[in-house]
């Protein structure tokens, strides 16, 4: 399992998306489009970027009943997309819907199907007095892995915190993307559970999403290669 780094594209329009990627003149990155972005120009954005020869992680999080969740992988994998998710917490049921749907709608190469844990905006403090979760962060996020692994999923969305937990829970081969990717000289932002891109590969990511430490920078070219040099090195 090669490492990379995707590039989160948390813009609010196509203008703004594509003036970003005309930045890139000798990499393509691999980028991650979100809500955002998919709610506000819709599947052609995808078809768009992917023309243009990104790899793409189209992260939109389904969760909902099976047969729901199942519908709509299947027009999602009509986008040819490279990597896709939904939540853990939908439960085994709802994963292996979330799989049927990508193998009833692939026409190409079915993309890697994850399954989101707890984001990395969510606290130990907030899962026990909002969620009623009252186990550690790792024991859900490991349980829920464990879940998203007996569901046939190829991996999981993780803090970088709990990336080496999954590896031991499910496997060295067992997909672990990590948001919350900071350097040591930045804001965390809205997110409490981050590392830095040296510390990810360390701990044994497979993938690291970044979003505003490259797409709001200065030198966002920069901020990219300083990214792949810490992760990929």
């Amino acid at each position: 399992m090669g490492k990379d780094v995707i590039v989160a594209l948390d813009f609010a329009s196509k203008e703004k998306t594509l003036e970003f990627l005309d930045l890139f003149t000798e990499e393509k990155p691999f980028v991650k489009i979100g809500m955002e972005l998919f709610y506000g120009e819709g599947p052609e954005i995808v078809r768009e970027i992917k023309k243009r020869g990104h790899k793409i992680f189209l992260d939109l999080k389904l969760h909902d009943i099976p047969n729901t969740v199942q519908k709509a992988m299947k027009n999602v994998a009509k986008l040819d997309v490279d990597m896709v998710n939904c939540h853990a917490a939908g439960t085994i049921e709802m994963m292996k819907a979330a799989q049927l749907g990508l193998q009833e709608g692939t026409t190409t190469t079915k993309p890697i199907l994850l399954a989101v844990t707890q984001l990395t905006s969510t606290s130990q403090e907030r899962m026990d007095t909002e969620l009623l979760i009252h186990h550690t962060m790792e024991e859900t996020v490991g349980k829920y892995a464990e879940n998203a692994k007996e569901a046939g999923l190829e991996g999981v969305v993780c803090s970088p915190l709990e990336a080496s937990l999954v590896k031991d829970r499910c496997g060295s081969e067992f997909v672990t993307v990590t948001p919350g990717i900071r350097f040591d000289d930045a804001s965390k932002g809205d997110q409490v559970r981050v590392t830095t891109p040296e510390k990810a590969k360390e701990i044994g990511s497979h993938y690291i999403v970044v979003g505003r430490p490259i797409t709001a920078a200065d030198d966002p070219v920069g901020a990219y290669r300083r990214c792949v040099e810490g992760f990929v090195g």
